[in-house]
């Protein structure tokens, strides 16, 4: 009824839905009097995902899903495809964050409750919202977690909760300094960044000689990135965003990733290289086609639940495990010592 399609309906036999384990099929049957397109797409799937929630969550495509179904009747031969996952987004609790990083130290990275990331397969993790959405909440659960299995380099041009969280773990950041100018700071930042393509080069020669070598993980971390750049002498910024395409671009395969955290990603903040490719998107706070536009480009969020609080948003993981899909996410909570964040 509330697909409104000039008074077709499955009683009439205009289409049938076929539901399975992991999915369902909305099934046209052809000629039909309505338009199998995008519009019907998204009208579907705005009907389903509030209807089965919270038993489902059905996963948000860029555009209409055709599959081909195995059957010789031309009618029904294809059919608009909506995978799903069982359960809601669960946030997760963590009563001590440090010695819940000691007993994980694995690549596998717990998100949420019903979702875990491989950090072998991460090349880049892209963090963006607006102020207090809870960024920095995120990036410091990810420092602790990040802390047992990877080398970090923490960039920290607020000097605010990393460097307070590198100073406890007894880490180096860089971070501005009164007597120095913001060009100054950004040159040493340009100096890090050298030295970790460097170590990607020598790690090249190394997988040149034995592919299967394994190499410890490395990780730049770096705080708003946006504000980093802003008022910055245009040779050194031009300098700092080849050094970043260019670790985006090579550190793959040699284990060297990047963190960015930023209230946007335009192009005055990352190049789109680097965006493009980061393969963990992050967007918290608030959600709309506008605060979405550059790390979900294609993505129309209407019909997404996303539920209200503090840490909630969108994520995308892009690897070879997860379907390349949307989901709503509830960063966790945890506890820790005071005075970090």
């Amino acid at each position: 009824m509330a697909l409104a399609v000039g008074g077709e309906i499955s009683y009439t036999n205009s289409f049938s839905v076929e539901v399975e384990e992991n999915d369902f099929h909305f099934i046209p049957r052809i000629p039909a009097g309505y338009l199998i397109n995008d519009e019907l797409y998204f009208r579907i799937f705005v009907i389903v995902n509030v209807a089965l929630f919270p038993n489902y969550t059905v996963l948000k495509q860029n555009s209409a899903y055709f599959v081909a179904l195995n059957t010789e009747d031309v009618h029904i031969q294809r059919s608009l495809f909506f995978p799903w996952k069982k359960g809601i987004s669960e946030r997760l609790v963590i009563p001590d964050l440090k010695k819940f990083a000691q007993e994980n130290q694995s690549s596998q990275i717990p998100i949420m409750k019903n979702l875990v990331v491989d950090y072998n397969k991460v090349t880049g993790i892209c963090i963006s919202g607006n102020s207090g959405s809870g960024k920095s909440y995120f990036l410091s659960y990810l420092l602790e977690i990040l802390n047992t299995i990877s080398r970090l380099i923490i960039v920290d041009p607020k000097f605010d909760s990393p460097s307070r969280w590198a100073r406890n773990q007894g880490l180096e950041v860089i971070h501005p300094e009164s007597n120095r100018s913001k060009s100054d700071f950004v040159s040493q930042v340009n100096d890090a960044l050298s030295s970790v393509l460097q170590i990607i080069y020598g790690c090249q020669g190394i997988l040149y000689e034995n592919p299967d070598h394994e190499f410890e993980h490395l990780t730049v971390v770096i705080d708003e990135v946006l504000a980093l750049t802003e008022g910055v002498n245009k040779q050194i910024k031009e300098s700092f965003m080849s050094l970043l395409s260019t670790i985006a671009l090579l550190g793959r395969a040699t284990n060297c990733h990047l963190v960015l955290v930023s209230q946007r990603f335009d192009f005055n903040a990352v190049p789109v290289s680097v965006r493009e490719q980061c393969n963990m998107l992050v967007q918290v706070g608030n959600i709309s086609s506008k605060t979405i536009q550059f790390l979900f480009p294609d993505l129309n969020p209407e019909g997404i639940v996303i539920p209200l609080g503090k840490g909630t948003g969108l994520i995308q993981i892009i690897d070879n495990e997860h379907p390349y899909n949307v989901l709503p996410l509830l960063t966790p909570t945890f506890y820790t010592e005071k005075g970090i964040i």
